[in-house]
């Protein structure tokens, strides 16, 4: 029998309505690409941080729509820039004429749709991929981009073979992940986005772009080469937060890119596809090591 002093089955797991902590404010945009939450960590109570702006961006193509993908905004008119090409849409960067942002849309979509218009009869005199429209998806997602050995066959294709070009002192590359970190604005406020780097062969960052999306970050390195005239990028390196998966090999050797780097490990498609490009990829680049996995010949080391 239950004392008359005990509490009843259940009492102690609802906590009385005076000692409820408030609700947590809603967030509050501080830029385009973070926005201030109310927090509260174990040991600290609570405080403001900073969370990484995550959106949708639908991509078109001459006004349909191809893909919707999740990013951090910012770099747009280079994401789909980069996204066209590296997806086999596009197949020169020449082809595209202008990049704008659609603004006949609702409310709610503005500043979220942007539509890649090409040079006319980009079609038919250099070899763009318009055509194919009419039997691909609607809407794609980019969020984990494409694998498997049909689409190795289809890059070896279409891609240019990468000569062996120069080759880049192991100690300049040991230095990209801090170079890259200095880069990184708006991780340094919200630690969640990831990053991607192109250096030259003397150890110099000439681009650097965050996303929510390691694919999109490379994406936006394309689309600044594509939209400057600078791609192929011939003698330089790739350096991706995360790890190095398949589409970040393929987005890179379309780009003309013969070396990719990443912090963490590739997958055993990433060094498939290094290898069926002749691609220089190094995994595990931190704490002043790194592997190779192909083309160990680009590398000068004492």
């Amino acid at each position: 029998m239950m004392p008359a002093s005990a509490a009843p089955p259940g009492a102690c797991d609802k906590m009385p309505e005076n000692s409820r902590p408030e609700p947590m404010s809603p967030l509050r945009p501080t830029s385009a690409r973070s926005q201030a939450a109310d927090v509260w960590k174990l040991g600290k109570g609570e405080f403001e941080d900073l969370v990484a702006t995550e959106e949708p961006l639908e991509i078109r193509l001459e006004g349909r729509a191809l893909a919707v993908t999740l990013r951090t905004p910012g770099d747009d008119e280079e994401l789909a820039a980069g996204f066209v090409l590296t997806e086999g849409l596009v197949r020169h960067p020449g082809d595209i004429d202008r990049i704008v942002v659609v603004d006949d849309v609702a409310p709610s979509a503005r500043g979220n749709v942007v539509d890649v218009r090409l040079v006319k009869a980009a079609g038919r005199s250099r070899g763009t991929s318009v055509s194919k429209l009419a039997h691909r998806p609607s809407f794609i997602t980019s969020a984990c981009g494409v694998c498997g050995r049909g689409t190795i066959d289809a890059v070896s294709r279409r891609a240019a073979p990468l000569p062996d070009g120069r080759s880049i002192a192991a100690d300049r590359i040991i230095a990209f992940p801090d170079r890259l970190r200095l880069a990184q604005a708006v991780f340094t406020e919200t630690g969640g986005l990831h990053a991607a780097g192109l250096f030259d062969f003397e150890g110099n960052l000439l681009v650097a772009r965050e996303d929510v999306g390691r694919h999109n970050a490379v994406d936006k390195v394309v689309g600044y080469g594509a939209l400057r005239g600078q791609l192929p990028f011939s003698d330089t390196a790739l350096l991706v937060s995360g790890r190095a998966g398949f589409e970040i090999i393929l987005k890179a050797w379309i780009a003309g890119i013969p070396i990719v780097a990443s912090v963490s490990a590739p997958s055993h498609l990433a060094v498939q596809l290094a290898e069926e490009a002749d691609m220089t990829l190094i995994g595990f680049l931190r704490g002043g090591s790194f592997t190779v996995y192909h083309g160990r010949h680009r590398i000068k080391s004492d």
